[in-house]
């Protein structure tokens, strides 16, 4: 579809290299990074995303066509329309792609592209629009990176959790990269903010259609100390295939990642197909929420009870890459074996489930010293209040 010279790799892609594609044009965000064919390639799956909507429930079939070269994804989901998309594709200028103010590219012929990503081949998107620059999504990428993925229905359980791991994690000098929809992506992005620390945001759709109206301050802040990227274009609004692809860029960037509540398709998939190493946080065994997490782990997977455990993974396990030296931790709420006894003990029940004040004053003898404790582990930041007035541990218990 180009000059009908062969210069692909054998996937209908070109080498990475550079100066083997013509880049954008010189006044458009992103032209010194993206070439003509990865912005062809991102334009080819917008026009196709209802049709790859088709096969958004299987989602071995849906990774297994995006991985294929242009034509090929043409060929096999084009359908009548082949021809029409075969002479647009064959027309299509850089111009054709919706361009939003301060956005730039990277495409997976520069040397800018995320060596995660580049890990990974053809399992990985072709090109990344990014909200902050290339520079600093290298930075973010330079250092560990873990992905934190999980359901949109968390629970009060599930998004303290998140936001004490992603606190711990990025307070310990770690890159913590998530979604940015509800439920347990919103929660780490949050909980990483909180620490001041390092965020990678991935999007569903493009930057400015996939973001909705509720997340517009959470992505400016993260556009504005962190990096956030797309795979599609920037006015394009994001599918229920958007949802797989996103998470293969997550997994992808990251040299683990961790599922904290998810239903009974924890997508596991997807990192397999990656060859990634996948750890789950335990839920609550009542919770439906839980199922995906509680299945990951009777399969073997490495149980995450808190940041410490992510640390050992990294740095004792097999999932870094090369050397990679002990960060230094930024200081914290106080550890358990600090506090008080009449402290720890009221955590400690409230960690066993009696979580409202009515469970906890019934099972104490001193009333008022339990009140009195409650008080002082929220101005901690240990505990914090969840739906009805439950009281939810901000902090895990295990290796504290």
């Amino acid at each position: 579809m180009t000059d009908g010279r062969d210069t692909t790799d054998g996937r209908g892609e070109h080498p990475r290299q550079a100066g083997t594609e013509v880049l954008a044009p010189a006044d458009e965000p992103g032209a010194s990074r993206a070439c003509g064919d990865c912005l062809r390639r991102s334009w080819l799956l917008a026009t196709l995303s209802a049709r790859l909507s088709y096969h958004a429930r299987d989602r071995g079939r849906l990774l297994a066509l995006l991985a294929l070269g242009d034509e090929e994804l043409i060929k096999a989901i084009g359908g009548s329309r082949r021809r029409e998309l075969r002479a647009r594709y064959a027309r299509f200028e850089s111009r054709d792609i919706h361009w939003s103010t301060g956005v730039q590219a990277v495409c997976h012929h520069h040397r800018d592209y995320p060596r995660g990503l580049a890990h990974a081949g053809e399992r990985a998107p072709r090109m990344l629009y990014m909200a902050g620059t290339a520079q600093r999504l290298g930075e973010l990428n330079a250092q560990p990176t873990v992905a934190i993925v999980g359901t949109r229905r968390a629970t009060d359980y599930g998004m303290e959790m998140t936001r004490s791991l992603a606190r711990g994690l990025t307070a310990s000098g770690l890159t913590v990269a998530a979604g940015l929809s509800d439920g347990i992506a919103v929660a780490a992005q949050e909980g990483a903010l909180e620490a001041e620390g390092k965020t990678l945001a991935v999007m569903d759709g493009g930057l400015d259609g996939g973001c909705p109206a509720r997340r517009r301050a959470l992505y400016a802040r993260l556009q504005r100390t962190g990096c956030v990227v797309a795979e599609l274009p920037c006015d394009r609004s994001p599918r229920n295939w958007c949802e797989t692809a996103r998470e293969r860029t997550l997994v992808g960037l990251a040299q683990l990642t961790i599922l904290v509540e998810a239903d009974v398709d924890p997508g596991e998939r997807v990192a397999k197909a990656l060859g990634r190493t996948v750890a789950a946080v335990p839920g609550r065994v009542t919770s439906p929420v839980s199922r995906g997490t509680h299945a990951l782990l009777m399969a073997g997977a490495p149980m995450v009870r808190g940041p410490e455990d992510v640390l050992d993974l990294l740095y004792k396990g097999d999932v870094s890459r090369g050397t990679i030296e002990t960060p230094r931790r930024r200081s914290g709420p106080p550890r358990v074996a600090e506090l008080e006894s009449r402290q720890r003990e009221t955590l400690e029940q409230v960690g066993a489930g009696r979580d409202t004040p009515a469970k906890l004053l019934a099972a104490s003898a001193d009333t008022g010293e339990t009140l009195l404790a409650l008080g002082e582990l929220e101005l901690m930041g240990l505990l914090s209040r969840g739906d009805g007035g439950r009281y939810v541990p901000r902090e895990s218990l295990a290796g504290r």
